[in-house]
């Protein structure tokens, strides 16, 4: 138990203390003027209070990743527990200010735009196409998931779990479409602070009933060693399965909805680290219980295999808060995804209106995109859920790469430290190539191989970094709006 509290310790102290190195890293400036104030719409750009744009922030990054990723990272072992705290520090809240506060410099533009004005016009059309995959994909897994668990719950009358999953799949699919072209501050602007409230209630209520009902924290020690019962590699899986809660490209996607809406630059420390440190908290209570609750590894692993991650969760609640805890316990869970999973196919829509330069304030442009969005996205669901989920996982820690060295670039062209970008940025490349090498999903080469194919890539991406770098340092940044930094 003391070793958990001290892991939420680190990560609190991580925020005050680190965040506070980024932001002043970065410069933010309480004398220039937010998207919010200079472009207000009523629709997209719309000035929220620190602490709503805070929670909006958190819900619209916490889906499924920081609950579903972690229970299956526990399957390795302890390591789970330092990737998160240290990888939340260092490498997620770097990523997650980063894309937030160079969206707000750049006028609210989405993460495409940000990497375009950076690495160039052909990494920007690229991340156009990239960025869009991730979100279906994320929409997409984060209508299946919840989907599985309210028809656990409510079957509609139905026979079976499968049609009453369809049932709920229909239903969360025209609350998205509806959450996605309505102005921000109608749907997802109320009702994400009382969906906060269900999110608390999950994470310190099952923590505080494991300590109640005295369970042995971590029964199997505190051990580094690899202990999935499938024999499957510490390095790279375990930082592509914990992303949500570690490192994840996909709240680069979402940090612009927010730098939209943020009135000071000031508030981007809390909005956007804040929120990954708090989504690191609920990713490190998940593979807590996964090694807690569970004796050893090979337990969690049967649930797993019998009922996926949701069973584990559906479990869990129930038996340490009961029925009626367990629900709302649940439904807590249930919310994540879902006040992810609108913003993905909201933040979809942005990008494709930037890239259209299409102006979102009129109704039927809206409806010009977000139409084709949601079919495609349908006929994604009909996709196996394993097999979109490691499309995601890829997916994800590859467009947090892009980002970090986004960001390290950003900070040289304005003569700033860019080792907190670059250091992440170097580490996360030998994790996305080792994978990519060695995945049936990429070119299946032996393991070792891969291994050193993985760092060969980073090497190599050093290497043009620094040899860049002084060329950078002399050439202007693109953008000439009214966020530019002279």
């Amino acid at each position: 138990m003391v070793y958990f509290f001290l892991a939420v310790a680190a990560l609190i102290v991580g925020y005050l203390v680190y965040s506070k190195v980024v932001e002043a890293n970065f410069g933010a400036d309480t004398c220039k003027a937010t998207p919010a104030c200079r472009l207000e719409d009523g629709v997209d750009f719309v000035k929220m209070n620190k602490k709503q744009a805070y929670l909006i922030q958190l819900l619209n990054i916490a889906g499924l990743g920081p609950i579903f990723g972690p229970i299956l990272g526990a399957l390795y072992g302890p390591t789970a527990l330092v990737w998160i705290v240290i990888g939340s520090i260092f490498a997620g809240g770097v990523h997650d200010y980063f894309s937030g506060m160079m969206s707000v410099r750049y006028d609210g533009k989405s993460i495409p735009d940000a990497v375009g004005y950076n690495l160039g016009s052909f990494a920007k059309q690229f991340m156009n196409v990239f960025s869009i995959i991730l979100l279906l994909l994320v929409g997409v897994v984060f209508v299946l998931g919840p989907a599985e668990l309210l028809a656990k719950k409510i079957s509609f009358g139905f026979d079976d779990v499968v049609n009453a999953k369809y049932a709920w799949t229909a239903l969360i699919f025209g609350y998205y479409f509806v959450a996605t072209i309505l102005p921000v501050d109608k749907i997802i602007g109320r009702l994400y602070p009382l969906f906060a409230v269900t999110l608390i209630i999950m994470a310190v209520g099952l923590s505080f009933m494991l300590i109640w009902d005295g369970y042995e924290f971590y029964p199997n020690g505190l051990s580094l060693a690899n202990t999935n019962p499938q024999g499957l590699p510490l390095w790279p899986l375990i930082f592509i399965t914990i992303a949500c809660g570690a490192i994840s490209g996909f709240h680069a996607t979402q940090s612009p909805l927010m730098s939209r809406c943020i009135p000071d630059e000031k508030c981007g420390r809390p909005v956007f680290y804040g929120a990954m440190i708090g989504e690191g908290l609920i990713a490190l209570v998940w593979a807590t219980l996964g090694m807690t609750f569970y004796k050893t590894p090979e337990a969690l692993q049967a649930v797993i295999s019998n009922g996926g991650p949701a069973a584990v969760v559906d479990q869990i609640s129930v038996t340490l808060m009961g029925p009626i805890g367990g629900f709302l316990a649940i439904i807590g869970v249930i919310a994540l995804p879902i006040t992810s999973g609108d913003t993905a196919f909201r933040s979809a829509r942005l990008i494709i209106a930037d890239f259209f330069n299409m102006p979102q304030k009129e109704g039927i442009k809206r409806l010009l995109i977000a139409v084709p969005l949601f079919v495609i996205g349908f006929l994604i669901t009909r996709t196996e859920f394993s097999v979109i989920w490691r499309y995601f996982g890829f997916a994800n820690s590859t467009l947090a790469t892009v980002v970090l060295w986004t960001a390290g670039v950003y900070l040289v062209r304005h003569g700033k430290n860019y080792w907190i970008a670059v250091v992440p940025a170097v580490f996360m490349t030998g994790v996305v190539s080792t994978y990519l090498a060695n995945a049936k999903i990429g070119f299946n080469l032996p393991y070792d191989v891969s291994c050193w194919a993985g760092i060969a890539a980073s090497i190599g991406c050093f290497v043009w970094f620094m040899v860049k770098k002084g060329s950078l340092a002399n050439s202007p940044d693109v953008f000439d709006g009214p966020g530019h930094i002279e």
